[in-house]
């Protein structure tokens, strides 16, 4: 039996952002509560609240307040896709129907900087988005940061906030 298509959600940008952090697709307890990163476990919203003062203990809508007004972006690779269960090593590659970047960048002219929340979004973006994009939006090259997702143990999240603090830090206001 195959797994219902999971459908993400729209961009959280302000016409202004100048960077876009990319997930791959939103997961169960995401899509049942529409919200980013609502897995508690998850480890993104405390490094946003590290870098960008967007704490996992402030509203949803203020969080999301907080990045915008600091030129960041947050979407994800996939607009669609099958995914039994949460892990993204389980997304259906064949399924996949990646956001629509043209009209992103279209709307978000003076993003210069990518970063993908882990290998699966930075794969699905370089197989399936960057061939699609005109020059120069594919002159802009992804960066792949450690996962923040508790699939990702193997590194401490010390060491996530460590990574994620010196790649954005340059491009936040």
């Amino acid at each position: 039996m195959r797994a219902a298509l999971s459908v993400g959600f729209p961009p959280v940008a302000r016409a202004d952002a100048r960077l876009l952090i990319l997930g791959s697709l939103p997961g169960p307890e995401s899509l049942r509560v529409s919200q980013y990163y609502a897995y508690r476990f998850n480890r993104f919203w405390w490094i946003m609240g590290e870098i960008a003062g967007a704490s996992p203990d402030l509203p949803y809508p203020e969080r999301l307040e907080r990045l915008m007004d600091r030129g960041i972006a947050l979407w994800d690779t996939c607009h669609a896709a099958e995914r039994p269960g949460a892990l993204d090593q389980r997304i259906v590659h064949s399924t996949v129907v990646p956001n629509d970047f043209v009209g992103f960048f279209d709307a978000h002219p003076a993003v210069r900087a990518i970063f993908c929340n882990g290998q699966k979004s930075a794969q699905l973006y370089r197989r399936l988005v960057l061939p699609a994009l005109p020059q120069p939006l594919a002159a802009i090259p992804p960066t792949c940061l450690p996962s923040t997702s508790p699939a990702h143990a193997g590194m401490p999240a010390s060491e996530k906030l460590k990574i994620w603090r010196a790649s954005l830090s340059p491009h936040v206001k």
